[in-house]
């Protein structure tokens, strides 16, 4: 077959497909030219997921009758006056959008700049454009992209269903509307839900509400502020609670000057600032925005503009990780204020099915009806299954403390304790175990861990392969104030421990140490290895399940935990404690 030239209409059709991938990334590009234009209201309706219609309306200045002829060129554009690639601060600059666009749909563009007498109006189908008409617009410009994908059938059939494309397309409204806080966002469809958020300005306190409208009251009240700097670069915007993640990373939102991204730098920096509070599966909820000098990042990575390259990346994640870690970190043992509703309504969730009782049925009669005791004979201890231990009196100091005075114990795990304006229940064990990794952490930072001498060297039976790695890495241990040494085949003699665990389940230790050696597939650095060995020691020593704790310990443990960096949260990333307002437990005995 011999080789000929493809016809205009093709190869515009050709190169869509890598700008318009699916309706949100049309409705993106056509705000990201309105945003350029100076929009301060921008309306975008779609209908049946953007398939059918795909209308953007904003009141940016407009385009005159020679620049709407080109608008709709491939790779024309005013936003490279002199051809500089080195230093875009605009969103569009490639000319494709447009032309883009129109090569897969029915494009209709209705504009008037600015003192203008009257609108233009420009139609484009299948490739061929119409005349300039006029026609009645406001200032501004209305953009209409009717039956995308109707010629490229091919491409109609891989997109997802109507409802899931329209979840898309709010999605890539909110994104660039949390950028661009000065701005009125209105999104309509057919499918799913609409909002309308007005203009917010450009402050602080304007950004910050930006942010709850696009990621609600929860995140707002679950989250930290970040402000940071390094160099020329500026970080901001928000961080979740590490309790407040999601088991993915759709809650992820990522800005490099204005511009949203899916960047591999800024995601593993976001991830790696996170690594000592959350499990692999586990994903912070973040809305990150970097700021740099444009020349200091390359945006001209891919035809859709959502990757981006920076000159310094290690610059960036360093900031990302030390900025996040830091405000973490002041965060205390703060958890998800979400803990206490998902509790409440998980206790109402079985009332919501109960079927009602027939009105001929009598409780005496069944099977499950309890057995009646004589008051004078039968004492609490005997009707209790599981007695709790009892806390001293509260003092007012306690109660006033952020998680109150402990008033129990229950099931030999569990710490009730009572605050100034509800209840907290405290998971001891995991509790224990954050506070002895912060504990082991902070003396390894400082220089070295404290170390205790067993009485009586303690010797671990493994199988042979396990001791020998044991023994391998016996020089990194010691580091972390464990000295082991092999004893023969398949044994392991340990001389000292930390001193925080030397009480603890030492042989445990080991051979969890042997465990992850085993499965390590050497792709983790050193620092990390060594950071997820001390959660492992402090998993081994902290307060077990099943032990009676005194008050007096009780009220320590709660005291220890709100002084401790990320006691909100045990090792794994499970909460320590959840938080019980009054005002909720009396809605759910119907008292309000």
């Amino acid at each position: 077959m011999p080789i000929r030239r493809l016809d205009p209409l093709t190869i515009d059709r050709i190169a869509a497909g890598e700008v318009i991938e699916r309706p949100a990334a049309a409705i993106k590009e056509l705000i990201e030219n309105a945003l350029d234009a100076g929009a301060k209201s921008i309306e975008v309706m779609i209908e049946a997921g953007g398939r059918r219609l795909i209308r953007v309306v904003d009141d940016g200045h407009g385009l005159d009758e020679a620049d709407l002829a080109l608008a709709v060129e491939r790779h024309a554009t005013s936003k490279l006056p002199d051809g500089d690639l080195t230093s875009i601060a605009t969103f569009g600059f490639r000319g494709e959008a447009l032309p883009s666009i129109a090569s897969v749909s029915r494009l209709e563009i209705r504009t008037r700049s600015q003192g203008a007498p009257h609108g233009l109006r420009l139609l484009v189908e299948d490739g061929i454009k119409s005349t300039i008409e006029p026609c009645a617009c406001a200032t501004g410009a209305r953009v209409e992209a009717r039956d995308l994908f109707a010629a490229t059938p091919a491409r109609l059939k891989f997109l997802k269903s109507d409802r899931a494309e329209a979840l898309a397309a709010a999605d890539a409204v909110k994104r660039l509307a949390m950028a661009a806080p000065q701005a009125r966002f209105s999104f309509s469809t057919d499918l799913g839900s609409s909002f309308d958020w007005p203009a917010a300005g450009a402050g602080e306190a304007d950004f910050a509400e930006r942010l709850r409208q696009a990621l609600s009251d929860d995140f707002a009240s679950n989250s930290v502020a970040l402000e940071a700097r390094r160099e020329a670069l500026r970080l901001s915007g928000r961080a979740g609670l590490p309790t407040f993640s999601r088991p993915n990373a759709s809650q992820q939102f990522l800005f490099v000057n204005g511009r949203a991204v899916r960047d591999k730098t800024l995601a593993g920096a976001l991830r790696g600032a996170y690594i000592d509070f959350l499990p692999p599966d586990r994903h912070a909820v973040a809305a990150l925005f970097v700021e740099c000098d444009p020349a200091e990042v390359d945006v001209n990575v891919h035809p859709a503009k959502a990757e981006v390259r920076f000159r310094d990346a290690q610059a960036v994640r360093a900031l990302i990780v030390g900025a996040i870690k830091q405000r973490l970190s002041e965060a205390l043992h703060r958890a998800a204020s979400t803990g206490g509703t998902a509790t409440i309504l998980a206790m109402r969730a079985p009332q919501a099915f109960r079927p009602a009782p027939s009105a001929r049925w009598d409780w005496r009669a069944s099977p499950a009806a309890p057995r009646l005791y004589d008051e004078a004979q039968a004492s609490f201890a005997e009707l209790a299954v599981s007695a709790p231990t009892p806390a001293a009196p509260a003092n007012e100091r306690d109660l006033a403390a952020p998680l109150g005075a402990a008033r129990a114990q229950v099931h030999g795990t569990y710490i009730i304790a009572q605050t100034s304006d509800g209840l907290v229940i405290v998971d001891g064990h995991a509790a224990h175990e954050r506070i002895v990794y912060e504990k082991l952490k902070r003396q390894r930072d400082g220089g070295a861990i404290e170390r205790q001498a067993l009485l009586s060297p303690l010797v671990v039976d493994l199988e042979e392969d396990a001791a020998a790695l044991i023994d391998d890495h016996a020089e990194e241990l010691a580091e972390l104030g464990l000295i082991v040494e092999g004893f023969g085949p398949g044994a392991v003699l340990v001389r000292e421990a930390p001193a925080v665990i030397a009480q603890g389940d030492l042989a445990g230790l080991v051979r969890d140490l042997a465990a992850d050696l085993a499965a390590d597939d050497g792709a983790q650095s050193l620092a990390r290895r060594l950071d997820r060995w001390l959660g492992t020691f402090a998993c081994r020593h902290s307060v077990r399940s099943g032990r009676t704790l005194k008050p007096d310990e009780m009220n320590a443990l709660l005291r220890e935990m709100e002084s401790t960096p990320g006691a909100g949260q045990c090792n794994h990333g499970r909460p320590t404690y959840v938080e019980l307002r009054l005002a909720d437990i009396e809605r759910l005995f119907g008292r309000r």
